[in-house]
């Protein structure tokens, strides 16, 4: 399965760079610049990972993680800020995200990692409801061959 990435910065470079960065080591990337863009690419497209910046116009990070926790739970959520706050980690754990990321993003080596963890339990994940269908299988199959 193709890791499915969103990047949302309102800094086209930023975007860029990680898109290009993350697109080189074989990940599916599409982006947006805001919260608001984001939740309406989502909406239309299946997104496995949020990579997010915090401070954004329209509709932030906090508000995007939010967003994404109500409407798309199985999503992961990474958030990367620049300002290096105890305020902001807390934030970006309260809302249920994976990972907080300080700026600036010199060494990608933190975030691939946390990239790399995210898609990990989502795998898990998936292999977890796979037994579990199968399961709910095997259970109807047996109820029909009683009848």
């Amino acid at each position: 399965m193709k890791i499915q990435l969103l990047i949302v910065d309102d800094e086209q470079e930023i975007r860029e760079m990680l898109s290009r960065h993350f697109r080189f080591l074989g990940y599916d990337v599409e982006t947006a610049e805001n919260g608001k863009d984001a939740v309406e690419k989502m909406n239309d497209r299946k997104t496995d990972i949020v990579i997010s910046d915090m401070m954004m116009p329209e509709m932030d990070g906090p508000e995007l993680c939010r967003a994404i926790r109500k409407n798309f739970p199985m999503t992961r959520v990474i958030m990367i800020t620049g300002h290096v706050t105890l305020t902001n980690a807390l934030t970006c754990l309260r809302l249920g995200a994976d990972h907080c990321i300080f700026k600036p993003l010199e060494d990608l080596g933190e975030l691939e990692s946390a990239v790399k963890g995210s898609a990990e339990v989502i795998q898990r994940w998936l292999g977890v409801l796979k037994q579990l269908v199968g399961k709910n299988f095997e259970k109807n199959d047996s109820c029909k061959e009683s009848r």
